[in-house]
């Protein structure tokens, strides 16, 4: 029942069917222009750089998507980097996976680099777990390269309980912003996790109190295996109202639900 067991331990129920839960839930297959290259909305893509990552989410919603066809090898990443730079109105390149700092810092700075020579690319955005759960992997040096490549540099992380800050992830946090970088804080609504108001605040104030804002709270995207970690819409859109209720709301993440084929993420209170 350990919150952070709970993300990773294969539990039994997952082998339980669930009408809904698919193996593509957010029908990313259909997005790719170009292989490992997702254009799902409009002014930014997303990159699928790796398939490795430093722990295994068991409720993630690519658990089931096919690494092996769409990582981006050297001619795979040709072709990404081309669908960019014909398109102008790309702005944002979101670096995910996978995990993209499993990656070396060789092949992490020759995509940086390459990006950074495209005029109308004006933000990288890393979308990475490793400086939580894998904080040596994070580096002074990586960071100051990057930094130092003249595009605006974002790096999302993902943490859904407070317990996962602890001081090594703290001294990561702050190398981040000491080199100029914005850093965001996405999370899953978890059950046995984080679905309580009390697990939610605890961890909003963890993020500010290190200078991390809590950016979106996701309700569990429907893949295969993880219905066991599904927390009703009602009970999602009531735990937030009761955060508003009693933190400043800069410390609310906004809670959203992917649609396939929506211009964006959208926010549950347009939900029924």
């Amino acid at each position: 029942d350990d919150p952070l067991l709970r993300q990773v331990f294969p539990y039994i129920d997952e082998e339980l069917a669930r009408s809904g839960y698919v193996p593509d839930p957010l029908q990313e297959n259909d997005s790719q222009p170009t292989p490992g290259l997702l254009h799902k909305y409009q002014g930014r893509v997303l990159s699928i750089t790796t398939g490795a990552c430093a722990i295994h989410c068991r409720y993630c919603f690519r658990r089931h998507f096919p690494y092996q066809d769409s990582q981006a090898s050297l001619q795979r990443w040709k072709l990404q980097l081309a669908h960019i730079e014909t398109d102008a109105s790309i702005q944002e390149v979101i670096l995910s996976g996978g995990d993209p700092l499993t990656l070396t810092d060789e092949k992490i700075l020759n995509i940086c680099r390459s990006l950074a020579n495209i005029d109308h690319i004006q933000r990288i955005r890393f979308h990475t777990r490793l400086p939580v759960v894998l904080p040596a992997r994070l580096s002074a040096e990586l960071l100051q390269q990057i930094s130092e490549l003249g595009k605006t540099i974002v790096f999302v992380l993902h943490i859904n309980h407070a317990n996962e800050i602890d001081d090594r992830v703290v001294e990561n946090i702050e190398l981040l912003h000491q080199h100029d970088m914005l850093v965001l804080n996405q999370s899953v609504l978890l059950k046995g996790v984080n679905d309580s108001v009390e697990r939610l605040i605890d961890l909003s104030e963890k993020l500010v109190a290190n200078r991390v804002q809590p950016y979106y709270l996701h309700l569990l995207d429907p893949v295969a295996g993880a219905a066991h970690y599904e927390v009703p819409i009602g009970d999602a859109r009531r735990l937030v109202e009761q955060m508003r209720n009693r933190v400043s709301g800069y410390l609310v993440p906004r809670l959203v639900k992917e649609e396939p084929g929506l211009a964006s993420k959208t926010g549950v209170e347009t939900f029924a």
